[in-house]
């Protein structure tokens, strides 16, 4: 069983490689707003409202007793896993 403290930080390594993507993809949609990139910002409105829904999760893990905390792991990981395959296909789509 991981140690919650380091489970945290490496979450929080996770999401800082994923902000970073995001702020590629936002430069990216940038660039295609000429060609129609309403797609593109909703794709990033998206990915912003789920980092803050993260961020709220990740602050209710901090904040969890020992005992709750694996409960609520899961649903960090489904937020996480959630996110990163919307930034993964949003990348892949403007790259494509």
């Amino acid at each position: 069983m991981i140690d919650k403290d380091a489970y945290i930080k490496k979450l929080e390594a996770e999401i800082e490689l994923g902000q970073a993507k995001l702020a590629e993809l936002k430069a990216q949609a940038k660039s295609k707003l000429a060609d129609g990139s309403i797609e593109y910002e909703k794709k990033v409105a998206e990915a912003e409202e789920m980092f803050e829904a993260l961020k709220a999760k990740m602050k209710e893990l901090g904040d969890a007793g020992e005992s709750a905390w694996e409960h609520l792991k899961d649903g960090v990981e489904k937020t996480w896993d959630t996110l990163s395959a919307t930034i993964r296909d949003s990348v892949a789509k403007l790259k494509g």
